[in-house]
């Protein structure tokens, strides 16, 4: 059947009120309450103070939930139409980091705009998510089988993952790569060439290995034997699973967490927010905020489960797998069962980036849940 001949879907008339009713609330909720921890928690990082993290956090709350709502509001046919252009804008903004990019620790992957510092590579992970979200809707599962209706996917993802090396950011990278490659699999790739590209990459490794930066390997080196250098390389994660100890059970109280409000924990604020909650609330604590993830993870997959069309469903499952990486990773790293990369607790840690991303993201998945009545033609015409 020729694209031209399907019939228009015609979606019922929401008014903003009736967005507004439609909005999921209950995961609303969720996301408030992870973000006012975040703010007691940088309020703890800072030894009792609103600053210098913890009203800037703060503000950003106050700023993204309305954006967040914004783009909900929104119909999800736009942002079908604008996939590929919000990629393509994406990709060029890190081709300029590499260009123009702020030198920071080493690494090149900010761009100052004056009033922010911007990272390309935290909006690419929402870009991307969209891009092939948009590229497989109109895919049937027999197309998936033959190997070059998967290369423009593939290249979706390599492209950005390579720019991201460059910078170098091997954490940003490889999660992009998980991400991209789990959307394929969602999408419906068959599971022997997930199995084949995983082989391929284990042979791969020494290659890899060889282009490495030396701060990179050490970064391996320090996650087998952090002890072999406790004041050098070893000792964020030393310091991480000290205070993770200490909290025990119950935590050491709020504002007393010894190893955070000593300043024996490095980067309390960013990507070790989680080891100070954990040291000052406990295990319980620490397990109640997981919950609080957990519920709001499975409360996105329901809005992807019951998606109107296969852009909504890989969209709103690929915002859902983010905030899991995100999490996952984070909390991952802090335990020392991977190595250290620098990947933010959502929500908690401090990041301005990282919260834009968050929320613009978030708002995607919402906007898919408000208008879940709303059909996108596989060929569309004219939407």
């Amino acid at each position: 059947m020729r694209a031209a001949s399907l019939p228009r879907l015609r979606a019922p008339a929401l008014t903003a009120g009736g967005k507004l009713r439609a909005l999921h609330w209950p995961l609303m909720a969720l996301l408030a309450v992870l973000g006012l921890v975040g703010y007691a928690m940088l309020y703890s990082a800072a030894g009792g103070s609103h600053g210098p993290w913890a009203w800037r956090h703060g503000v950003r709350l106050a700023l993204g939930f309305p954006l967040m709502v914004a783009v909900a509001m929104v119909d999800p046919r736009l942002w079908f139409r604008l996939s590929y252009p919000a990629y393509g804008a994406v990709l060029a903004l890190l081709v300029g980091v590499d260009v123009l990019g702020e030198i920071s620790k080493g690494a090149q992957r900010w761009l100052d705009l004056g009033v922010l510092q911007l990272q390309p590579s935290e909006l690419m992970k929402v870009a991307m998510v969209m891009a092939l979200a948009r590229y497989f809707h109109a895919a049937y599962l027999e197309d998936l089988r033959r190997p070059l209706v998967l290369l423009p996917a593939l290249l979706l993802i390599l492209l950005p993952c390579a720019l991201v090396l460059v910078q170098p950011d091997l954490g940003t990278a490889a999660t992009l790569l998980v991400s991209g490659t789990a959307l394929l699999f969602m999408a419906g790739g068959r599971i022997w060439k997930f199995v084949a590209v995983g082989l391929a990459g284990a042979a791969a490794l020494p290659v890899l290995w060889t282009h490495l930066h030396a701060y990179q390997r050490q970064r391996v080196f320090t996650f087998l034997d952090p002890e072999s250098d406790p004041l050098g390389s070893g000792y964020h994660i030393i310091q991480s699973k000290i205070a993770l100890g200490a909290g025990g059970l119950w935590g050491q109280g709020y504002l007393h967490g010894s190893q955070a409000q000593l300043s024996f924990l490095p980067e309390k604020h960013t990507d070790f927010a989680f080891t100070m909650l954990a040291e000052e609330l406990g295990f319980a604590g620490a397990v109640s905020v997981l919950t609080l993830f957990l519920a709001a993870i499975l409360l996105g997959l329901v809005v992807a489960l019951r998606a109107p069309s296969q852009y909504g469903r890989l969209l709103a499952a690929g915002v859902v797998l983010n905030l899991f990486i995100y999490v996952a990773i984070n909390v991952s790293m802090v335990t020392g069962l991977i190595p250290v990369v620098g990947v933010p607790l959502p929500l908690i840690s401090y990041g301005g980036t990282a919260m834009l991303t968050l929320v613009l993201s978030l708002g995607l998945l919402l906007s898919v849940d408000v208008h879940r009545h709303v059909g996108i033609p596989r060929f569309p015409v004219d939407l």
